[in-house]
């Protein structure tokens, strides 16, 4: 590929992810649900600051109101710095920590019964775009209905699952994260220790 049609396919990659945060956004601002690729794998979420929305997560994926979803934000140097290595990780805070950085802008349905909160800052360009233009965390749970397989890819997402988000970004191959799995999850205790709970 010349370097002159490398610049042309760039610009239209550029334009077309553009045209789909440009929609996401609208989407999530309205109190709208979405289907969108993550740092791991396909997922559905809203805007975690909209309990309506969170409810209707819970209602597509016919998921029990006691496992909760965790939601991504911008950036959390603290748990940033925890990370040795590019794998996605997945915290679970209690409630001391998560509080007084994202305060009361998460909707009560998304916090489980013990006060805790799992939280994920992506390396993904699309979903930095989407928290950054969105300015509040967005919710993530994997695009899958309760009880059935996680996708590894678009194509192995449930087309019920499709029809009822409001919207599904498009599978571009520039929002591929080359992953098959969830994250890592990690759960930090009160005291300070931690505890991995999906390696």
């Amino acid at each position: 590929m010349t370097y002159q049609r490398q610049t042309i396919f760039f610009l239209y990659l550029c334009s077309t992810m553009e045209q789909e945060i440009v929609q996401a956004i609208k989407v999530l601002q309205r109190g709208g649900t979405l289907l969108y690729p993550t740092d791991t794998i396909w997922g559905i979420g809203c805007d975690a600051r909209c309990a309506g929305a969170v409810e209707r997560l819970y209602a597509i994926k016919e998921r029990d109101r006691t496992k909760s979803m965790l939601v991504l934000v911008e950036s959390w140097p603290a748990l940033e710095a925890m990370v040795s290595d590019d794998r996605p990780t997945t915290f679970i805070l209690p409630k001391s920590v998560w509080y007084p950085v994202l305060g009361g802008s998460i909707a009560d349905n998304l916090v489980a019964d013990d006060g805790s909160l799992g939280v994920r800052v992506p390396r993904h360009r699309f979903c930095q775009q989407l928290l950054h233009r969105l300015g509040a965390p967005l919710v993530s749970t994997s695009a899958n209905l309760s009880g059935h397989p996680s996708p590894q890819c678009y194509e192995d997402i449930e087309e019920e699952l499709k029809r009822r988000v409001d919207h599904c970004v498009a599978p571009l191959a520039a929002f591929d994260s080359g992953r098959t799995q969830g994250s890592r999850i990690v759960k930090l205790n009160a005291d300070g220790s931690h505890t991995v709970i999906r390696p």
